[in-house]
């Protein structure tokens, strides 16, 4: 199987690609960063541009988008340049590059596409209002490019909790804010981005070959439980 990554620098993704790997899969990695030779045992890697994605040929097998963003911001203060870019980043990149690519994945026999949402989509929480507006976007996102490919393509979203990522690292830098993050989840824990990873390459697998439409909590059961 061939897989294509966007943010390939992402940790949860560089997880995911290794699994993949040792499963003796192909994973391309696309992403702006300048260098990544660290990431070669894991990827072949095309640098890109915001907007430009690289033209890539043959038949690709899945699709992940992994750039995000985290603004949190009591919601007088979140200006609209803010909410735009929430929206650009998370929602309207995830439809350019499943556009870019969806000629690619007419050509597999068992075609899927994961997105990265966020317990923040579906649970209200303070401070949170860009970024759950643009991961609520991208799981309606899911549900309807899930029934317009359906049945070729399959597509589901994962929905994080706090996960142990350099996108996060802010709110988990001191022993006290790990500490209070832990208490806030049920399972006590903050995510680490290889059980993201473990759900990511599950739904791309042949074993979700029932599953499209879905958005999968990986989150402790911050979005289900009240302890």
């Amino acid at each position: 199987m061939t897989y294509l990554f966007a943010g390939a620098s992402s940790h949860i993704a560089i997880a995911a690609a290794q699994l993949l790997k040792e499963e003796g899969h192909k994973v391309i990695g696309i992403t702006t960063k300048a260098n990544l030779p660290e990431y070669d045992e894991c990827y072949t890697v095309e640098k890109y541009d915001i907007g430009l994605l690289p033209a890539i040929e043959g038949a690709i097998d899945g699709l992940v988008y992994f750039p995000g963003t985290i603004t949190l911001k009591p919601f007088a203060r979140i200006s609209a340049q803010d909410f735009m870019n929430d929206y650009q980043v998370n929602t309207l990149g995830a439809v350019a590059f499943v556009q870019t690519y969806l000629a690619n994945l007419k050509k597999s026999t068992a075609a899927s596409v994961v997105f990265i949402s966020s317990v923040a989509a579906q649970n209200g929480m303070p401070f949170h209002a860009s970024i759950a507006m643009a991961k609520a976007a991208l799981e309606g996102l899911t549900r309807s490019l899930a029934a317009e490919f359906a049945p070729g393509i399959r597509v589901n979203a994962v929905a994080p909790s706090l996960t142990n990522t350099p996108l996060s690292e802010r709110f988990i830098a001191t022993p006290e804010k790990i500490e209070a993050s832990e208490k806030r989840n049920p399972m006590k824990k903050i995510g680490s981005p290889t059980e993201v990873a473990d759900a990511i390459t599950f739904l791309l697998s042949t074993k979700a070959s029932w599953i499209t439409g879905q958005v999968l909590a990986i989150d402790g059961g911050m979005g289900a439980l009240k302890l």
